[in-house]
């Protein structure tokens, strides 16, 4: 695993949190309505989807896909599969 579940690198102080009153608070990429209001910008034109490089594989070649993928990456390039 990646850390997502506490790993090796989120070593914090506890006993140092508690003394101090440390609130934390996480949240996962982004938050739940950022995908509806994400559709919304797209179709009031406000985000222009031109600046992308996409390039769609069939899910029959997600090998290839993954290949492609670490090859090609960057900032606007996508790598997508489509069933």
């Amino acid at each position: 695993m990646w850390g997502c579940w506490g790993g090796a690198g989120l070593d914090l102080p506890y006993p140092w949190i508690m003394r101090n009153c440390i609130t934390l608070h996480g949240q996962w990429m982004c938050p739940p309505e950022a995908v509806l209001r994400m559709a919304s910008l797209i179709r009031s034109g406000l985000l222009r989807l031109e600046e992308f490089d996409v390039t769609a594989f069939a899910l029959d070649d997600a090998n290839e896909a993954v290949t492609h993928a670490a090859a090609h990456g960057g900032p606007f390039k996508l790598t997508v599969l489509r069933p």
